[in-house]
Protein backbone atom coordinates (compact mmCIF):
# COMPACT_ATOMS: atom_id res chain seq x y z
CA UNK A 1 0.00 0.00 0.00
CA UNK A 2 2.90 2.34 0.77
CA UNK A 3 4.40 1.61 -2.66
CA UNK A 4 1.03 2.29 -4.28
CA UNK A 5 0.64 5.64 -2.52
CA UNK A 6 4.17 6.56 -3.59
CA UNK A 7 3.40 5.54 -7.19
CA UNK A 8 0.24 7.66 -7.04
CA UNK A 9 2.17 10.69 -5.81
CA UNK A 10 4.86 10.18 -8.48
CA UNK A 11 2.39 9.89 -11.36
CA UNK A 12 -0.34 12.28 -10.31
CA UNK A 13 1.52 14.77 -8.12
CA UNK A 14 1.04 15.51 -4.41
CA UNK A 15 -0.32 13.12 -1.83
CA UNK A 16 -3.74 12.82 -0.24
CA UNK A 17 -5.19 9.78 -2.03
CA UNK A 18 -7.58 7.37 -0.33
CA UNK A 19 -6.94 3.62 -0.40
CA UNK A 20 -9.36 0.91 -1.54
CA UNK A 21 -9.28 -2.86 -2.06
CA UNK A 22 -11.32 -5.49 -3.88
CA UNK A 23 -10.40 -9.19 -3.66
CA UNK A 24 -10.13 -11.85 -6.29
CA UNK A 25 -12.46 -14.81 -5.98
CA UNK A 26 -12.41 -18.56 -6.36
CA UNK A 27 -15.43 -20.76 -6.91
CA UNK A 28 -15.33 -23.77 -4.61
CA UNK A 29 -18.01 -25.67 -6.54
CA UNK A 30 -20.80 -24.86 -9.00
CA UNK A 31 -19.13 -24.40 -12.38
CA UNK A 32 -21.01 -23.29 -15.50
CA UNK A 33 -24.20 -23.19 -13.44
CA UNK A 34 -24.46 -19.40 -13.16
CA UNK A 35 -25.89 -18.77 -16.65
CA UNK A 36 -28.06 -21.87 -16.24
CA UNK A 37 -30.05 -20.35 -13.39
CA UNK A 38 -28.32 -22.51 -10.80
CA UNK A 39 -26.26 -22.05 -7.66
CA UNK A 40 -22.59 -21.22 -7.24
CA UNK A 41 -20.43 -21.39 -4.12
CA UNK A 42 -17.61 -18.83 -4.34
CA UNK A 43 -15.52 -17.06 -1.74
CA UNK A 44 -13.45 -13.90 -1.79
CA UNK A 45 -9.67 -14.24 -1.46
CA UNK A 46 -7.08 -12.30 0.49
CA UNK A 47 -5.32 -11.36 -2.77
CA UNK A 48 -6.86 -8.71 -4.99
CA UNK A 49 -6.66 -5.21 -6.44
CA UNK A 50 -5.50 -2.22 -4.42
CA UNK A 51 -6.26 1.29 -5.60
CA UNK A 52 -5.31 4.80 -4.54
CA UNK A 53 -7.77 7.44 -5.73
CA UNK A 54 -8.50 11.16 -5.53
CA UNK A 55 -11.16 13.40 -7.04
CA UNK A 56 -10.15 15.99 -9.60
CA UNK A 57 -11.47 19.52 -10.11
CA UNK A 58 -11.99 18.97 -13.86
CA UNK A 59 -13.57 16.25 -16.04
CA UNK A 60 -10.39 14.24 -16.68
CA UNK A 61 -10.10 10.54 -15.86
CA UNK A 62 -6.54 9.27 -15.42
CA UNK A 63 -5.65 5.65 -14.75
CA UNK A 64 -2.31 4.06 -13.97
CA UNK A 65 -1.42 0.47 -13.03
CA UNK A 66 1.78 -0.72 -11.38
CA UNK A 67 1.12 -4.05 -13.12
CA UNK A 68 1.30 -2.41 -16.56
CA UNK A 69 3.87 0.31 -15.99
CA UNK A 70 4.91 0.33 -19.65
CA UNK A 71 1.45 1.61 -20.60
CA UNK A 72 1.92 4.72 -18.48
CA UNK A 73 -1.06 6.91 -17.62
CA UNK A 74 -4.21 6.18 -19.64
CA UNK A 75 -6.29 9.32 -19.93
CA UNK A 76 -9.81 10.15 -21.06
CA UNK A 77 -12.64 12.31 -19.71
CA UNK A 78 -16.20 11.94 -18.46
CA UNK A 79 -17.73 12.97 -21.78
CA UNK A 80 -15.60 10.59 -23.87
CA UNK A 81 -16.35 7.27 -22.22
CA UNK A 82 -16.24 4.67 -24.98
CA UNK A 83 -14.52 1.29 -25.30
CA UNK A 84 -11.04 1.75 -26.73
CA UNK A 85 -8.96 -1.34 -27.47
CA UNK A 86 -5.74 0.63 -26.97
CA UNK A 87 -6.82 1.39 -23.39
CA UNK A 88 -6.58 -2.34 -22.58
CA UNK A 89 -7.24 -2.97 -18.84
CA UNK A 90 -8.44 0.62 -18.26
CA UNK A 91 -11.67 -0.19 -20.11
CA UNK A 92 -12.88 -1.91 -16.93
CA UNK A 93 -12.80 1.16 -14.64
CA UNK A 94 -13.99 3.31 -17.56
CA UNK A 95 -16.96 0.98 -18.04
CA UNK A 96 -17.92 1.14 -14.37
CA UNK A 97 -17.85 4.94 -14.37
CA UNK A 98 -19.96 4.94 -17.55
CA UNK A 99 -22.69 2.62 -16.24
CA UNK A 100 -22.85 4.44 -12.89
CA UNK A 101 -23.44 7.73 -14.69
CA UNK A 102 -26.01 6.22 -17.05
CA UNK A 103 -27.82 4.78 -14.02
CA UNK A 104 -28.22 8.34 -12.71
CA UNK A 105 -25.50 8.46 -10.07
CA UNK A 106 -23.94 11.90 -9.79
CA UNK A 107 -20.27 11.62 -10.74
CA UNK A 108 -19.59 15.28 -11.26
CA UNK A 109 -15.84 15.41 -11.75
CA UNK A 110 -12.91 13.34 -12.91
CA UNK A 111 -10.66 11.10 -10.82
CA UNK A 112 -7.06 9.96 -10.68
CA UNK A 113 -6.68 6.26 -9.81
CA UNK A 114 -3.54 4.16 -9.42
CA UNK A 115 -4.02 0.39 -9.28
CA UNK A 116 -1.83 -2.45 -8.06
CA UNK A 117 -3.00 -6.05 -8.13
CA UNK A 118 -1.52 -9.23 -6.66
CA UNK A 119 -3.97 -11.60 -8.39
CA UNK A 120 -1.97 -13.86 -10.73
CA UNK A 121 -2.56 -12.54 -14.25
CA UNK A 122 -4.70 -14.74 -16.50
CA UNK A 123 -5.29 -17.30 -13.74
CA UNK A 124 -9.08 -17.11 -13.82
CA UNK A 125 -9.37 -15.63 -10.31
CA UNK A 126 -11.32 -12.70 -11.70
CA UNK A 127 -8.93 -9.78 -11.82
CA UNK A 128 -11.33 -7.96 -14.17
CA UNK A 129 -14.25 -8.07 -11.71
CA UNK A 130 -11.84 -7.09 -8.93
CA UNK A 131 -10.89 -3.93 -10.85
CA UNK A 132 -14.57 -3.22 -11.49
CA UNK A 133 -15.57 -3.54 -7.83
CA UNK A 134 -12.65 -1.50 -6.50
CA UNK A 135 -13.71 1.23 -8.94
CA UNK A 136 -17.30 0.96 -7.71
CA UNK A 137 -16.30 1.45 -4.06
CA UNK A 138 -14.09 4.37 -5.09
CA UNK A 139 -17.05 6.08 -6.77
CA UNK A 140 -19.32 5.34 -3.81
CA UNK A 141 -16.81 6.84 -1.38
CA UNK A 142 -15.43 9.83 -3.29
CA UNK A 143 -18.83 11.01 -4.51
CA UNK A 144 -20.81 10.03 -1.37
CA UNK A 145 -23.17 7.82 -3.35
CA UNK A 146 -25.88 5.96 -1.43
CA UNK A 147 -25.56 2.93 -3.70
CA UNK A 148 -25.83 -0.41 -1.87
CA UNK A 149 -23.38 -3.21 -2.64
CA UNK A 150 -25.82 -5.44 -4.56
CA UNK A 151 -26.63 -2.52 -6.88
CA UNK A 152 -22.90 -1.80 -7.28
CA UNK A 153 -22.35 -5.49 -8.13
CA UNK A 154 -25.07 -5.42 -10.79
CA UNK A 155 -23.65 -2.23 -12.30
CA UNK A 156 -20.15 -3.75 -12.40
CA UNK A 157 -21.53 -6.79 -14.24
CA UNK A 158 -23.33 -4.47 -16.64
CA UNK A 159 -20.05 -2.67 -17.33
CA UNK A 160 -18.39 -5.96 -18.29
CA UNK A 161 -21.39 -7.12 -20.36
CA UNK A 162 -22.23 -3.91 -22.21
CA UNK A 163 -19.14 -1.70 -22.13
CA UNK A 164 -16.35 -4.29 -22.37
CA UNK A 165 -18.51 -6.78 -24.28
CA UNK A 166 -17.88 -9.92 -22.21
CA UNK A 167 -21.05 -11.90 -21.50
CA UNK A 168 -20.15 -12.92 -17.94
CA UNK A 169 -22.58 -14.10 -15.28
CA UNK A 170 -23.07 -12.42 -11.90
CA UNK A 171 -20.93 -14.71 -9.72
CA UNK A 172 -17.56 -12.94 -9.94
CA UNK A 173 -18.80 -9.47 -9.08
CA UNK A 174 -21.13 -10.80 -6.38
CA UNK A 175 -18.45 -12.79 -4.55
CA UNK A 176 -16.00 -9.89 -4.75
CA UNK A 177 -18.55 -7.31 -3.60
CA UNK A 178 -20.19 -9.28 -0.80
CA UNK A 179 -17.47 -11.73 0.27
CA UNK A 180 -16.81 -12.26 3.96
CA UNK A 181 -13.67 -13.56 5.68
CA UNK A 182 -13.78 -17.31 6.39
CA UNK A 183 -17.14 -17.67 4.64
CA UNK A 184 -18.37 -18.87 1.27
CA UNK A 185 -21.52 -17.56 -0.42
CA UNK A 186 -24.17 -19.93 -1.70
CA UNK A 187 -25.66 -17.77 -4.43
CA UNK A 188 -28.76 -18.44 -6.49
CA UNK A 189 -27.73 -16.77 -9.76
CA UNK A 190 -31.35 -16.49 -10.89
CA UNK A 191 -32.79 -14.67 -7.87
CA UNK A 192 -29.57 -13.31 -6.23
CA UNK A 193 -30.69 -14.85 -2.93
CA UNK A 194 -27.59 -15.87 -1.01
CA UNK A 195 -26.48 -17.49 2.22
CA UNK A 196 -23.19 -16.97 4.02
CA UNK A 197 -21.60 -20.22 5.19
CA UNK A 198 -18.65 -20.45 7.58
CA UNK A 199 -15.75 -22.45 6.19
CA UNK A 200 -14.01 -24.29 9.00
CA UNK A 201 -11.32 -26.35 7.32
CA UNK A 202 -9.78 -27.49 10.64
CA UNK A 203 -6.57 -29.30 9.71
CA UNK A 204 -6.89 -28.49 6.01
CA UNK A 205 -6.03 -25.54 3.82
CA UNK A 206 -6.97 -24.25 0.37
CA UNK A 207 -4.35 -24.32 -2.37
CA UNK A 208 -4.89 -22.80 -5.79
CA UNK A 209 -2.76 -24.25 -8.58
CA UNK A 210 -2.32 -22.25 -11.77
CA UNK A 211 -1.74 -24.26 -14.96
CA UNK A 212 -0.09 -21.24 -16.62
CA UNK A 213 -1.79 -22.40 -19.80
CA UNK A 214 -3.19 -19.64 -21.97
CA UNK A 215 -6.93 -20.15 -22.21
CA UNK A 216 -7.25 -19.79 -25.96
CA UNK A 217 -10.40 -21.91 -26.30
CA UNK A 218 -12.29 -20.59 -23.31
CA UNK A 219 -14.23 -17.81 -25.06
CA UNK A 220 -15.55 -19.77 -28.03
CA UNK A 221 -16.24 -22.90 -25.94
CA UNK A 222 -18.10 -20.80 -23.35
CA UNK A 223 -20.44 -19.41 -26.02
CA UNK A 224 -20.95 -22.87 -27.52
CA UNK A 225 -21.78 -24.47 -24.14
CA UNK A 226 -24.17 -21.65 -23.36
CA UNK A 227 -26.08 -22.11 -26.61
CA UNK A 228 -26.16 -25.90 -26.10
CA UNK A 229 -27.78 -25.43 -22.69
CA UNK A 230 -30.32 -23.05 -24.20
CA UNK A 231 -31.05 -25.67 -26.87
CA UNK A 232 -31.59 -28.29 -24.13
CA UNK A 233 -34.13 -26.04 -22.37
CA UNK A 234 -35.96 -25.53 -25.66
CA UNK A 235 -36.21 -29.27 -26.32
CA UNK A 236 -37.16 -30.12 -22.72
CA UNK A 237 -39.98 -27.59 -22.98
CA UNK A 238 -41.78 -29.85 -25.43
CA UNK A 239 -43.20 -31.37 -22.25
CA UNK A 240 -41.90 -29.15 -19.42
CA UNK A 241 -42.23 -25.46 -18.67
CA UNK A 242 -38.83 -24.23 -17.47
CA UNK A 243 -36.75 -21.11 -18.01
CA UNK A 244 -33.40 -22.64 -17.02
CA UNK A 245 -31.78 -26.01 -16.35
CA UNK A 246 -31.23 -24.91 -12.76
CA UNK A 247 -34.94 -25.48 -12.09
CA UNK A 248 -34.60 -29.25 -12.58
CA UNK A 249 -33.85 -31.93 -10.03
CA UNK A 250 -31.72 -34.88 -11.12
CA UNK A 251 -34.84 -37.06 -11.12
CA UNK A 252 -36.80 -34.68 -13.35
CA UNK A 253 -33.87 -34.48 -15.75
CA UNK A 254 -33.51 -38.26 -15.99
CA UNK A 255 -37.25 -38.65 -16.67
CA UNK A 256 -37.17 -36.11 -19.50
CA UNK A 257 -33.68 -36.26 -20.99
CA UNK A 258 -34.97 -38.34 -23.93
CA UNK A 259 -36.49 -35.10 -25.27
CA UNK A 260 -32.95 -33.83 -26.01
CA UNK A 261 -32.01 -35.42 -29.32
CA UNK A 262 -28.30 -34.68 -29.57
CA UNK A 263 -26.33 -36.84 -27.07
CA UNK A 264 -23.69 -34.11 -26.72
CA UNK A 265 -26.32 -31.50 -25.81
CA UNK A 266 -27.81 -34.03 -23.39
CA UNK A 267 -24.45 -34.40 -21.63
CA UNK A 268 -24.08 -30.63 -21.36
CA UNK A 269 -27.51 -30.37 -19.78
CA UNK A 270 -26.74 -33.26 -17.41
CA UNK A 271 -23.71 -31.41 -16.11
CA UNK A 272 -25.69 -28.20 -15.48
CA UNK A 273 -28.43 -30.05 -13.58
CA UNK A 274 -26.19 -32.38 -11.58
CA UNK A 275 -23.64 -29.65 -10.78
CA UNK A 276 -26.39 -27.44 -9.38
CA UNK A 277 -27.54 -30.28 -7.12
CA UNK A 278 -23.93 -31.01 -6.09
CA UNK A 279 -23.52 -27.38 -5.09
CA UNK A 280 -26.58 -27.50 -2.83
CA UNK A 281 -25.27 -30.73 -1.29
CA UNK A 282 -21.83 -29.15 -0.80
CA UNK A 283 -23.39 -26.27 1.13
CA UNK A 284 -25.04 -28.77 3.49
CA UNK A 285 -21.81 -30.74 3.90
CA UNK A 286 -19.94 -27.62 4.99
CA UNK A 287 -22.71 -26.64 7.38
CA UNK A 288 -22.34 -30.07 8.98
CA UNK A 289 -18.54 -29.75 9.11
CA UNK A 290 -18.14 -32.70 6.73
CA UNK A 291 -14.96 -31.66 4.90
CA UNK A 292 -14.42 -35.14 3.43
CA UNK A 293 -17.93 -35.15 1.98
CA UNK A 294 -17.37 -31.69 0.54
CA UNK A 295 -14.11 -32.89 -1.05
CA UNK A 296 -15.86 -35.87 -2.65
CA UNK A 297 -18.37 -33.52 -4.29
CA UNK A 298 -15.51 -31.37 -5.60
CA UNK A 299 -13.99 -34.45 -7.21
CA UNK A 300 -17.32 -35.41 -8.78
CA UNK A 301 -17.62 -31.86 -10.10
CA UNK A 302 -14.30 -32.13 -11.93
CA UNK A 303 -15.21 -35.49 -13.46
CA UNK A 304 -18.46 -34.00 -14.77
CA UNK A 305 -16.65 -30.96 -16.17
CA UNK A 306 -14.18 -33.30 -17.85
CA UNK A 307 -16.56 -35.92 -19.24
CA UNK A 308 -19.97 -34.23 -19.68
CA UNK A 309 -19.15 -30.55 -20.17
CA UNK A 310 -15.71 -31.14 -21.70
CA UNK A 311 -14.05 -27.90 -20.60
CA UNK A 312 -10.95 -29.20 -18.82
CA UNK A 313 -8.11 -30.27 -21.13
CA UNK A 314 -4.84 -32.06 -20.45
CA UNK A 315 -3.31 -29.41 -18.18
CA UNK A 316 -6.22 -29.12 -15.75
CA UNK A 317 -6.79 -32.88 -15.73
CA UNK A 318 -3.12 -33.54 -15.00
CA UNK A 319 -3.10 -31.10 -12.07
CA UNK A 320 -6.32 -32.49 -10.61
CA UNK A 321 -5.50 -36.18 -11.05
CA UNK A 322 -2.03 -35.75 -9.56
CA UNK A 323 -3.62 -33.84 -6.64
CA UNK A 324 -5.92 -36.81 -6.01
CA UNK A 325 -2.91 -39.12 -6.11
CA UNK A 326 -1.05 -36.92 -3.62
CA UNK A 327 -3.76 -36.97 -0.97
CA UNK A 328 -5.95 -33.93 -1.70
CA UNK A 329 -9.39 -34.70 -0.24
CA UNK A 330 -10.93 -32.48 -2.92
CA UNK A 331 -9.56 -31.09 -6.19
CA UNK A 332 -11.25 -29.63 -9.23
CA UNK A 333 -10.84 -27.09 -11.98
CA UNK A 334 -12.32 -23.69 -11.20
CA UNK A 335 -13.35 -21.02 -13.68
CA UNK A 336 -14.21 -21.25 -17.37
CA UNK A 337 -11.79 -24.09 -18.12
CA UNK A 338 -9.17 -24.92 -20.81
CA UNK A 339 -6.49 -23.53 -18.52
CA UNK A 340 -6.61 -21.29 -15.50
CA UNK A 341 -6.63 -22.84 -12.05
CA UNK A 342 -7.55 -25.74 -9.85
CA UNK A 343 -8.72 -25.50 -6.25
CA UNK A 344 -7.49 -28.11 -3.78
CA UNK A 345 -8.19 -29.02 -0.14
CA UNK A 346 -4.98 -30.34 1.38
CA UNK A 347 -3.87 -31.32 4.88
CA UNK A 348 -1.81 -28.49 6.40
CA UNK A 349 0.99 -30.90 7.29
CA UNK A 350 1.35 -32.02 3.67
CA UNK A 351 1.35 -28.65 1.87
CA UNK A 352 5.06 -28.53 1.06
CA UNK A 353 5.22 -32.13 -0.21
CA UNK A 354 1.94 -31.73 -2.10
CA UNK A 355 3.20 -28.70 -4.01
CA UNK A 356 6.56 -30.32 -4.81
CA UNK A 357 5.10 -33.63 -6.01
CA UNK A 358 2.15 -32.28 -7.97
CA UNK A 359 4.41 -29.66 -9.54
CA UNK A 360 6.90 -32.32 -10.57
CA UNK A 361 4.26 -34.56 -12.20
CA UNK A 362 2.69 -31.58 -13.96
CA UNK A 363 6.03 -30.42 -15.39
CA UNK A 364 6.84 -33.93 -16.61
CA UNK A 365 3.45 -34.47 -18.26
CA UNK A 366 2.87 -31.03 -19.82
CA UNK A 367 6.24 -29.28 -20.01
CA UNK A 368 4.71 -26.34 -18.13
CA UNK A 369 5.50 -25.07 -14.65
CA UNK A 370 2.53 -24.68 -12.32
CA UNK A 371 2.32 -21.94 -9.71
CA UNK A 372 0.79 -22.71 -6.31
CA UNK A 373 -0.86 -20.31 -3.86
CA UNK A 374 -1.91 -21.14 -0.32
CA UNK A 375 -4.89 -18.82 0.05
CA UNK A 376 -7.04 -17.37 2.78
CA UNK A 377 -10.69 -16.40 2.46
CA UNK A 378 -11.01 -12.65 2.87
CA UNK A 379 -13.53 -9.81 2.95
CA UNK A 380 -15.19 -8.12 0.00
CA UNK A 381 -14.56 -4.77 -1.71
CA UNK A 382 -14.04 -1.85 0.67
CA UNK A 383 -12.22 1.34 1.57
CA UNK A 384 -9.03 0.73 3.56
CA UNK A 385 -7.71 2.69 6.48
CA UNK A 386 -4.74 4.85 5.56
CA UNK A 387 -1.28 3.27 5.89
Amino acid sequence: MEQLLQAFANRFGKEGASLFFAPGRVNLIGEHTDYNGGHVFPCALSVGTYAAARKREDQKLRFYSMNFEDQGIIETDLESLAYDESHDWANYPKGVIDVFRKAGWDISSGVDIAFCGNIPNGAGLSSSASIELVTAVILKDLFSLSVDMVTAVLLAQKAENEFVGVNCGIMDQFAIGLGKADHALLLNCDTLDYKETPIELKDYTLIIANTNKRRGLAGSAYNERRSQCEQAVKELNQELNIQTLGELTKEAFEENKHLIEDPVVQRRAKHAVYENQRTLEAYEKLRQGDIDGFGTLMNQSHISLRDDYEVTGKELDTLVESAWNEGAIGARMTGAGFGGCTINIVNQNQVKDFIARVGRVYKKETGLTADFYVVEIGNGARRLEEV
